[in-house]
């Protein structure tokens, strides 16, 4: 199988964290985001034009949490996506959430802080930053809340739910996100950084 991925997107992070965590090997592909050629290539594998992208033999896969799912399945035994109709349902519960909640909430500020200037797009706007800081507070009260006296998101061990939550916290010095406040939060992201899959996936990002 083949990962076409970019080492600073959080949703190929999450991808990869899943492989190196069940032992599976995957041939990395790497898409230089900001190059035209590479940008078209990717458009013929996803038509949203985003990484990550999974090739199996002739079945191409989009969508960060799906490729997750899909990884997992070829593994058998394997417990970070448990089989158990509620425990599998209370996983994908925060897969969703992540993809439609708190990952969009981090994307303004990391784009405000970080991408749009790299990529040419002019200073931040300080309402755009103002409502992701809003946003992800929002999130962040809920999350927290959730981790109050749990070790992993959903079970007694870690699963997919903690590779996609934080994977977008990547960013969280990079683009100042205002979580510190949060200790629940802080301690889980404390174990998710010691975790062998979040350790070979690091990588140093560009401030703000």
């Amino acid at each position: 199988m083949r990962l076409y991925h970019h080492p600073m997107s959080s949703n190929a992070r999450r991808a990869l964290m899943t492989a190196i965590h069940l032992g599976l090997p995957l041939e990395l592909a790497e898409v230089d985001l900001m190059n035209a050629d590479d940008r078209r290539r990717l458009a013929e594998l996803n038509p949203n034009g985003k990484v990550p992208v999974l090739a199996d033999g002739a079945f191409l896969l989009w969508e960060s949490c799906a490729i997750m799912q899909y990884l997992a399945e070829q593994v058998p035994g394997q417990t970070i996506y448990p089989q158990a109709p509620q425990a599998r349902a209370d996983v994908n519960r925060w897969l969703f959430w992540a993809a439609q909640h708190f990952a969009p909430a981090i994307s303004v500020l990391a784009w405000e802080r970080a991408w749009k200037g790299m990529t040419g797009n002019g200073p931040a706007d300080p309402l755009e930053e103002a409502r992701g800081e809003r946003d992800l507070h929002e999130c962040a009260v809920v999350l927290d809340a959730h981790l109050a006296g749990r070790g992993w998101l959903s079970g007694e061990e870690v699963t997919l739910a903690d590779f996609a939550v934080a994977a977008p916290l990547m960013y969280s010095e990079a683009v100042r996100l205002p979580l510190a406040q949060y200790q629940h939060i802080q301690a889980w992201f404390a174990r998710v950084r010691q975790l062998r899959a979040w350790q070979e996936t690091d990588v140093q990002l560009l401030p703000g």
